[in-house]
């Protein structure tokens, strides 16, 4: 009989969901390799592989296979990323130096620039740009980036958001929900010289100049539901050309009663259009605030669309522009995919409520 000091160890038994958190670990890239080796001692122990096969695997010794067993059997997967008391490397940032950076990023601009970049504020604080770069990862600050914004100043603002939002969440029977609007200006630019082909360590070129070729405006209809787009391009921009596509909703929808989500462009407003709209009175319009015209869906699809088709094409005439959104559209139709809104009244308020504060508070 051997020694019970050779006995084989006991097969180490682990939950699935431990095993596949010890797996993540062990595949990803930014775990320390001291964790992912802990992480395949009590995975290959799971496995029932003997303790001196594991420490020759992982070229260590015995007696650390036998100490994370221990931990684990102790603490379970989180003994295995856990920094004994007075381990590791000792802290070189004070927490008042990490507070005089955020401060400073966040009240403070440098003299000769708009906005801190990590060396400038390396050189004013007095440490490496990449010590700088790890304060603002964990306080989630990002300097060189702005996002743009309006407030709404329409007096009606509540009733109207309340009413589209209305429509998004809470659908009417028998009806079909509309976002409808026009991407007016599209431009058909060409190239001055054909761009260089994408290849390996090179990504595609284009010339910074270009040639206009003429424009064209699109008019779009995204069926809330079912993410399906009804678009038109036509040359103009007025109330003819939307009377014109509304006779097109008029034609794809039939018999049902359409809710028409719309912005306060004056072409929703013009006489001849009221007066068509009279007239059939299964078009019901529904206007969102002004300065909000992130409240029609529609304008989600058309980034969608010039981020995609648009922005890098190259079109010799207005033609080649108007196929090429015609395909886009035809091809995406194939298999829509509705985007859903979620956000509530009271949450759009209350949003809004803290960015007037923080407007006071400011001023």
């Amino acid at each position: 009989m051997l020694p019970s000091m050779w006995a084989p160890a006991e097969k180490l038994v682990i939950s699935a969901e431990d095993r596949r958190l010890l797996e993540t670990w062990t595949r990803a890239h930014s775990a320390p390799q001291s964790v992912a080796m802990r992480c395949q001692v009590i995975l290959l122990a799971a496995d029932g592989v003997a303790n001196n096969a594991i420490a020759k695997e992982l070229g260590i010794s015995r007696p650390t296979v036998l100490l994370w067993r221990d931990r684990f059997d102790v603490g379970g997967p989180r003994a295995l990323v856990a920094v004994a008391p007075g381990r590791g490397r000792p802290r070189t940032i004070t927490a008042a130096k990490v507070k005089r950076v955020v401060t400073a990023t966040t009240k403070m601009t440098p003299k000769t620039a708009t906005h801190w970049s990590t060396r400038t504020m390396a050189q004013a604080q007095g440490v490496s740009h990449a010590t700088v770069q790890r304060i603002w990862d964990a306080h989630g600050l990002q300097p060189h980036r702005t996002r743009t914004f309006k407030l709404s100043r329409d007096k009606r603002f509540v009733e109207k958001l309340t009413d589209v939002v209305g429509l998004y969440l809470n659908p009417p029977d028998k009806a079909i929900v509309l976002c409808v609007d026009e991407k007016s200006q599209i431009q058909a630019l060409d190239r001055t010289q054909p761009g260089l082909p994408l290849k390996k360590g090179r990504c595609g070129t284009m010339t910074h100049d270009y040639k206009r070729h003429g424009t064209t405006t699109l008019f779009a209809a995204l069926h809330v539901a079912e993410g399906r787009v009804i678009g038109q391009c036509l040359p103009h921009h007025t109330n003819q050309e939307f009377l014109k596509f509304l006779r097109r909703l008029d034609r794809e929808f039939p018999r049902l009663t359409l809710h028409l989500i719309v912005d306060n462009y004056g072409t929703h407003t013009h006489p001849n259009v009221t007066t068509w709209l009279a007239a059939h009175p299964r078009f019901v319009l529904h206007f969102t605030p002004t300065s909000a015209s992130w409240l029609n869906l529609v304008e989600r699809w058309f980034r969608e669309l010039t981020t995609r088709r648009i922005r890098r094409g190259v079109f010799h005439s207005v033609d080649d522009l108007v196929a090429a959104i015609e395909t886009y559209l035809r091809e995406t139709n194939t298999n829509p995919k509705p985007l859903v809104w979620t956000a509530s009244v009271e949450t759009i308020l209350e949003k809004i409520a803290r960015c007037k504060a923080t407007f006071e508070t400011l001023h």
